[in-house]
């Protein structure tokens, strides 16, 4: 299976999935640990793929999204953004309501 099909499979199956450094208890960057921040103030069950323990998914997810940076949520199959979109989302509600059907 190609990285792609890799990054695929994760992202459709799973409701909510964030590609971040680091993991929830130890993020590994600033951007990564708002991200967290985000969801968790959403209290929305989420999967998260390390990206530092794959140089193949930390490439690829870039490419799958067309987005340069990390970290990156998806929420049902939908890109959403990087930890700034999400904090415009969280802030204006917009997340909230994403995340609701989740």
């Amino acid at each position: 299976m190609g990285t792609h099909e890799r990054i695929d499979d994760i992202v459709k199956g799973n409701d909510v999935v964030l590609f971040m450094k680091g993991n929830p208890m130890f993020p590994q960057c600033g951007f990564s640990a708002r991200a967290i921040g985000i969801l968790q103030q959403c209290g929305v069950k989420f999967a998260h793929v390390n990206i530092l323990e794959d140089a193949e998914v930390r490439e690829g997810v870039k490419a799958y999204s067309s987005w340069p940076t990390i970290p990156q949520l998806f929420v049902k199959g939908e890109f959403i953004g990087g930890s700034d979109i999400m904090m415009e989302m969280f802030q204006s509600g917009e997340l909230q309501k994403k995340l609701g059907g989740a």
